[in-house]
């Protein structure tokens, strides 16, 4: 079945439309949550306001990695100059990822999802897992190991790079993190800690960005890669190797932000803007194809599926 026979071509062409103000909106939107979650701990500094803003700006460092995937697709904006600018300076740039290079590895990402050449493939293999390994990589998550890793893996890589001309991605497991060098990522951040102390609170830029990042952002990462590939088929069915899972609005904050977890219906059709990921799902469910979709009612859902005793 070709991807046109899912739906209509009048409505691909529709949900796959473009909007240079719905792509700015979505980047505002999410730098403007950061911003508020870290105001509202300094005006009330407590045990719960932060916790709420840890994992809320968690959630959303996601969202920025979200919005840079979009970019990288060229579907966050119109204007090529407006995906490549956003997705570099405001988006991959931050959260330590080279756009260009996750773009070219991304592509390959969907033309070989689940196959053997796909470079996100170590994502999903080692699912099925057992209950006592999912806490521990939770734990190395939420301790800051797992992103302190991928951070000396990148300095690691680059460095090696430099001296024996070795391949980046032989140094890193989650290839998503591949850089051609870390100064963007660098500059980046001391702009935000720039920020940070010119509104004359240098600490949340540690407190409530650094850690978060290290930490809080490790663990969402790892939820939406379960949920989104592992124990899925390892086929060319994109009904099957990839899985929707419903999120209610606490998910929608925490773990899936801007329509995420429409992942069937981004491997169907990826040149769709994600804002139209909801639009997509139900035009699919109304043609008649939801009993062939991998769907699931909830993020624990997944979890139940993926885990084994």
């Amino acid at each position: 079945m070709s991807k046109q026979e899912y739906i209509t071509k009048n409505e691909v062409k529709r949900l796959a439309r473009r909007s240079d103000l719905v792509g700015a909106l979505l980047v505002l939107h999410c730098w403007f949550t950061i911003v508020f979650m870290m105001a509202m701990f300094v005006i009330w500094p407590n045990f719960l306001t932060f916790i709420v803003a840890f994992f809320v700006i968690s959630g959303r460092q996601l969202g920025i990695a979200i919005l840079m995937h979009d970019a990288s697709h060229g579907i966050l904006f119109k204007s090529e100059k407006l995906n490549t600018f956003f997705g570099q300076y405001l988006l991959a740039g931050v959260i330590g990822v080279d756009l260009t290079a996750y773009r070219k590895y991304h592509l390959k990402h969907h033309l070989f999802t689940q196959q053997d050449k796909d470079p996100d493939l170590g994502l999903s293999s080692a699912f099925p897992t057992t209950k006592l390994s999912l806490v521990r990589k939770t734990l190395r998550d939420l301790s800051g190991l797992t992103g302190l890793k991928l951070r000396l893996g990148q300095l690691f890589a680059v460095f090696s790079n430099h001296l024996d001309n070795k391949p980046i991605d032989q140094t890193i497991n989650d290839r998503a993190f591949n850089v051609k060098n870390i100064i963007m990522t660098y500059a980046a951040n001391l702009v935000l800690f720039l920020a940070c102390y010119i509104a004359g609170y240098w600490w949340i830029y540690f407190v409530l960005w650094l850690w978060p990042l290290l930490s809080g952002f490790q663990f969402v990462l790892r939820i939406r890669n379960i949920a989104e590939h592992a124990m899925t088929t390892k086929d060319d069915n994109p009904l099957t190797h990839a899985r929707t899972t419903k999120a209610n609005v606490f998910a929608r904050i925490f773990v899936a932000p801007y329509w995420v977890n429409y992942h069937v219906e981004h491997h169907v059709y990826m040149y769709v803007p994600c804002w139209q990921l909801k639009r997509l799902h139900k035009a699919m469910l109304h043609n008649g194809h939801g009993e062939n979709m991998e769907i699931k009612n909830s993020y624990l859902d997944v979890l139940r599926t993926v885990v084994r005793i």
